[in-house]
């Protein structure tokens, strides 16, 4: 990596851990989006599961006792299941394809989160497994198995609060089972334990004073900005990929 792309990618991580800190998600699509229009996904991937594990571990404390259990296990095992499936994509398929799917993938996520939803009830075990095998595929595939959750949670009546514990939880789980897999292709490597470590630094910093952030600002509006950045970076994600198959 030369110092512009390391400075690049410092940066990155730093934003998307700050939303992560806030939320409880958006590090992947924030970290993953914008590092694809510098790297290879194949690249990112590995180290991107590895910061977001340290996320989880540093912020798992403190929610614990908000977590909503009874919606989290069918999420888990739809992902379970989907997650290989995923990762086969992304050690198969060559990268310009991989980042306009990916753009296309976080695109419309970021449209339907911006759209909102609003359900009466919590889903059921069906709908709980099939947003998790949704999540499981993504997740394997580009390494951004959030929105479908995020849509789950932030559609439910569970609340702010139990859907940030959740979703914290959640994506604890399933970056642990990604890594399991990606390593089995042969994707975890020396070189992408170097680069989560160089970027460690700047997730820690990004995490703690986005935690801070969380009891006091507006959620809405920072959501907002969030899904509209989202949308930005997908858009120049589609447009490298683009330029790349032609």
């Amino acid at each position: 990596m030369d110092i512009l792309t390391l400075g690049f990618a410092l940066a990155s991580i730093f934003v998307a851990a700050i939303i992560r800190g806030f939320s409880g998600f958006g590090f992947s699509l924030l970290a993953v989006t914008s590092l694809s229009l510098v790297m290879n996904p194949a690249e990112i991937v590995p180290s991107i599961f590895l910061l977001e594990i340290a996320a989880s571990l540093h912020l798992l404390p403190g929610i614990w006792k908000d977590i909503h259990w009874r919606s989290l296990w069918p999420l888990a095992l739809g992902c379970l299941v989907a997650t290989p499936f995923g990762v086969w994509l992304l050690a198969h398929i060559d990268a310009p394809p991989m980042q306009v799917a990916m753009g296309l993938f976080v695109l419309g996520a970021s449209f339907l989160l911006y759209r909102g939803f609003a359900l009466k009830t919590m889903p059921g075990t069906a709908a709980s497994f099939g947003a998790g095998a949704a999540s499981g595929l993504a997740n394997g595939a580009f390494g951004t198995g959030g929105p479908p959750v995020v849509l789950f949670y932030f559609a439910s009546p569970a609340g702010n609060i139990a859907g940030r514990a959740s979703l914290i939880a959640y994506f604890l789980f399933t970056d642990v089972i990604g890594l399991v897999f990606l390593a089995r292709e042969g994707l975890v490597t020396g070189a992408a334990g170097f680069r989560a470590a160089l970027y460690l630094p700047a997730l820690v910093a990004g995490v703690w004073l986005g935690a801070r952030g969380f009891s006091n600002a507006d959620p809405a509006a920072f959501r907002r900005y969030v899904l509209l950045l989202l949308a930005l970076l997908a858009v120049l994600a589609i447009a490298k990929g683009w330029m790349g198959l032609a």
